[in-house]
């Protein structure tokens, strides 16, 4: 239960509901015990009339006897009638706060897992699949939720009609009480040694469950490369591997629960041979009525049902607890990014001094004593072969990772002290791998503002030069985008993720080799029109082609992590080292392209 006191702020959040809940399910189980002494006592009445009914044999007092016998019979029948009705009215106004109660913490509890979700840094997805923090938010949510709304609402039930129903008997005759409950240690016992059978089996299902969510998730995600490759066999026979996974470990748990039933029929059973048994050998001394008998029969009979719902209970309890244990996992993951507290208008200075990056997850070192400067209005570029470090460089500006050793000013402000989310909303980023959401174009151009500047965003599509295929779509910039894009191709995509950063009007612009896909002619114009947006601000263009970035006010050029060479193209051409090298090869490759 550990696991689970981190849902008692919500249960003390909705103290208000969770209380009347609690009295609602203790008055309904007080009607619920009082028809059993109404019972007791009309048994009672027909063995006391029959005998009186047998008594005046022969005798006109004997049809009076009948008809009062009759009218008695009616009054009690009306009595257990309006008892149990006025219990239902109580049922209905416990599930009417607990269950409602039960949505709302789930409601709360989602919200939650998704607002820290959002604070978490890079490096925490690069660990985790999208299943299984998919999973984590929605199914063992909707366990826990059980937990709060049935599972408190019958455990207290059970609770409450235990004690009631106990006391109740345990006044009428202590020794038969005794031998009714007699069954209920090895009960107690049996419930105690399968729920750690349940708990362990849950997790495992949690963990399947998790794997199957991500294998679904990256299987739609990346159906395009699967029809391509012609593996949708493949495909299908590993989906089958991961069911049959899950499947076993589900099949495992229900042989588990499949004992409690039977179970609890046996020791009611038993308990029912017991009580006529020793209630019989009691009304024989005179000890009891056959009143009794029956009273201890409806009690035990009110008790199957609690009984019976211990197992379930206890299974919801078991399995809610391991879905919370999951989510304790992600909350109690801490951001490794955590914002500083200086909020600054930020004029585009950006200064690396002696910086080195490990990658935390991988223990990669992607950067090595990196020192350069770039200053407003001027356009860096950076150019390298893969894996030199290149998008390293745009993450730690955009601060989705911290550096290792060194430090990065803004304007002379280290980069931690600067507050978050002030800074991100003036920093333009483009992605290598680019990603548009599934809604219409002008939503997506427009994602970092709260409202709709329409003029904004077709200027912001003139400057990316997309403007013309967007109004050549039939719904123009009102045309829904497939999920990650899939409606667009891939130079468009990379277009519109371009006016994206640009309508957002950013004091520092980051394109981190998104111009991969865009023909030459496109791309000079795109990059002519950049050049009047960032007037006297800053723009980082990370590319492999020479002609992306020829036009820059320094290059740097990555070799294995360190600034092999720095300078302007001439500069660089005259040097003959790695960028000279670079350009050549492109240059022959354009050569053999057009040939």
């Amino acid at each position: 239960m550990k696991d689970l006191a981190y849902l008692n702020k919500f249960l003390y959040k909705y103290r208000w509901r969770f209380i009347p809940g609690i009295i609602f399910v203790i008055i309904s189980n007080v009607f619920g015990v009082l028809p059993a002494q109404v019972v007791r006592v009309a048994f009672d009445l027909v063995t006391e009339n029959i005998a009186i009914y047998r008594l005046y044999s022969g005798f006109h007092r004997q049809e009076l006897i009948y008809d009062i016998f009759g009218s008695s019979l009616l009054l009690f029948g009306l009595m257990v009638l309006m008892l149990s009705l006025i219990r239902g009215l109580f049922l209905f106004l416990m599930r009417q706060t607990l269950i409602l109660m039960s949505r709302h913490i789930e409601y709360d509890l989602k919200n939650t897992i998704y607002n820290h979700y959002q604070n978490l840094s890079l490096a925490f997805y690069r660990r985790h699949s999208t299943g299984d923090l998919m999973n984590r938010a929605t199914e063992d949510v909707s366990r826990v939720r059980m937990y709060l709304g049935p599972g408190i609402m019958y455990s207290v039930n059970t609770i409450v009609l235990f004690v009631l129903v106990i006391y109740a008997m345990t006044t009428v005759n202590l020794r038969l009480a005794l031998f009714s409950v007699l069954p209920l240690p090895v009960l107690a016992f049996s419930i105690y040694y399968v729920n750690s059978i349940i708990n362990f089996r849950s997790e495992k299902i949690q963990q399947r469950l998790s794997a199957l969510s991500s294998f679904i998730q990256e299987t739609f995600s990346g159906i395009r490369v699967i029809k391509s490759y012609v593996r949708e066999n493949f495909v299908r026979d590993s989906f089958a591997v991961e069911s049959e996974n899950y499947k076993t470990h589900s099949m495992a748990l229900v042989r588990v629960q499949a004992l409690f039933y039977p179970m609890m029929l046996l020791l009611i059973g038993i308990s029912n041979v017991i009580i006529i048994y020793v209630g019989g050998v009691e009304v024989m001394k005179g000890t009891v009525t056959p009143g009794n008998i029956a009273e201890f029969i409806v009690y035990l009979n009110q008790l199957m049902f609690p009984v019976m719902a211990l197992g379930w209970v206890t299974s919801l309890i078991q399995r809610a607890a391991a879905s919370q244990k999951r989510i304790n996992e992600f909350l109690k993951e801490t951001p490794e990014i955590v914002s500083g507290n200086v909020m600054h208008q930020v004029k585009g200075e950006i200064r690396f001094n002696n910086v080195s990056f490990t990658y935390p997850d991988t223990g990669i070192q992607a950067l090595k004593n990196v020192s350069f400067t770039a200053r407003p209005g001027e356009m860096v570029a950076i150019i390298g072969r893969t894996g030199s470090g290149k998008s390293t460089i745009a993450n730690l500006i955009m601060r989705m990772y911290d550096v290792t050793d060194g430090d990065i000013a803004i304007d002379g402000v280290t980069l931690p002290t600067l507050e978050l989310n002030t800074y991100r909303s003036q920093v333009g980023f483009v992605p290598q791998e680019v990603f548009l959401f599934s809604d219409t174009i002008a939503r997506n151009i427009a994602f970092s503002a709260d409202k709709m500047d329409l003029p904004a965003v077709e200027q912001a599509a003139k400057d990316a030069s997309v403007y013309q295929n967007i109004v050549e779509f039939d719904k123009g910039f009102d045309t829904m985008i497939g999920e990650r894009g899939i409606t667009l191709s891939g130079g468009q995509k990379q277009r519109v993720s371009i006016a994206r950063a640009i309508f957002k009007q950013p004091q520092i612009l980051i394109l981190d080799d998104c111009l991969s896909a865009v023909d030459t002619k496109t791309e000079e114009e795109i990059l002519n029109n950049m050049g009047s947006i960032m007037n006297n601000k800053t723009s980082i263009i990370i590319a492999h082609r020479i002609s992306t970035i020829k036009n820059a006010d320094q290059i740097l050029v990555l070799d294995h992590g360190t600034i092999a060479e720095r300078g302007t193209h001439e500069s660089l051409m005259e040097q003959k080292g790695i960028y000279f090298d670079l350009y050549e090869k492109q240059l022959l490759e354009e050569q053999e392209n057009e040939s």
